[in-house]
């Protein structure tokens, strides 16, 4: 174990405590910023913060549990013997897989670590991870039920969010070295994995407790983070700003970042927003939120280093601006 490693629950308390402090010097120095006082919005984040938590938990189980059956009982080169041999046509085929897996983005992290320890590499599991939330049934049929065929918004998600996924698997796929774009501490699981022995009753127990020792932390940071979001940023500030056909995509870009919604639900979230807000502003929200969310990023920061998620919310969030500014435009 790195010496580093027991600062990190220090480094979490000083950083609650930054909230905290935060909280009340905006509160003292801009009272008029909030319509609600200080105790009502920190309430109001807390139960943000415990619904996202319990949203995204079962998910993340049933992500765990296809993960253990992937790298446990599913026997070698099954998975392999049906994956073309040309790495684009790998990563196009991997971008489907949420057709079959259709688990919240929550439950699709701990699956692309499965995916990982399997042998698949770095840019086909980030093709899977970012189509995954969106190219999947369930969300598909959330979407036609809240926008129906109206506006283009089902067909430019989908869309968006396949040609999203597979631009970012075709990047990482020239970085010299796709193996830095994972953790130390990921890379140390591998291993541990590798070597655990036993039957697979006993390695299915052995990966389910590694994995939630990996992901809950993150998941219970992240949620946290989605909460404190909410009594940080005014809301109406990004409201104010909903007709203007620019303005209006980064806005809904910011709000899908901070509300962390599960992409099995946020159609009928981002539909309240319909009647003030650009259709191309609700598609951009439609993309982000599942992908770079704060509650996923936290997630996908147990397997990638920090600069690999720069590189992805970069990547995301340019290409959600430009096609909500396509939609805009034709819509």
């Amino acid at each position: 174990m790195r010496g580093g490693r027991p600062g990190r629950p220090v480094v979490a308390v000083a950083a609650g405590v930054l909230v905290i402090a935060a909280l009340f010097l905006i509160d003292a120095s801009a009272p008029a910023l909030f319509a609600a006082p200080l105790p009502t919005r920190a309430q109001d984040g807390l139960t943000l913060a415990i619904s996202v938590l319990i949203e995204s938990l079962p998910f993340v189980a049933l992500g765990v549990l296809l993960s253990i059956v992937v790298q446990v009982w599913v026997p070698p080169g099954v998975i392999e013997r049906w994956m073309p041999r040309r790495a684009w046509a790998r990563r196009a085929v991997l971008s489907l897989l949420g057709m079959i897996v259709p688990v919240c983005e929550c439950g699709n992290v701990p699956f692309a670590r499965g995916l990982l320890i399997r042998g698949f590499t770095v840019p086909e599991t980030l093709t899977f991870l970012i189509a995954a939330p969106i190219v999947n049934p369930i969300v598909i049929l959330t979407t036609h039920q809240a926008f129906g065929s109206s506006d283009g918004i089902l067909i430019a998600r989908l869309l968006g969010g396949y040609a999203i996924a597979n631009l970012i698997g075709w990047l990482y796929s020239r970085h010299p070295n796709p193996d830095a774009l994972l953790t130390d501490r990921f890379r140390e699981t591998c291993e541990l994995v590798e070597g655990e022995r036993g039957g697979r009753g006993r390695r299915s127990l052995a990966q389910f407790v590694v994995e939630l020792r990996a992901v809950m932390p993150a998941l219970i940071i992240g949620s946290a983070l989605a909460g404190a979001v909410q009594v940080l940023i005014p809301r109406d500030a990004l409201l104010a700003i909903g007709s203007n056909p620019a303005l209006s995509i980064v806005a809904m870009m910011a709000l899908a970042m901070v509300v962390a919604i599960c992409s099995n639900v946020d159609s009928f979230f981002a539909l309240s927003f319909a009647s003030t807000f650009t259709p191309g502003s609700i598609v951009a929200f439609l993309l982000v939120g599942p992908l770079v969310d704060v509650k996923m990023l936290a997630l996908m920061r147990t397997t990638f280093t920090t600069r690999t998620l720069a590189g992805l919310v970069v990547i995301v969030v340019l290409s959600a601006f430009a096609i909500g500014t396509v939609v805009n435009l034709v819509a």
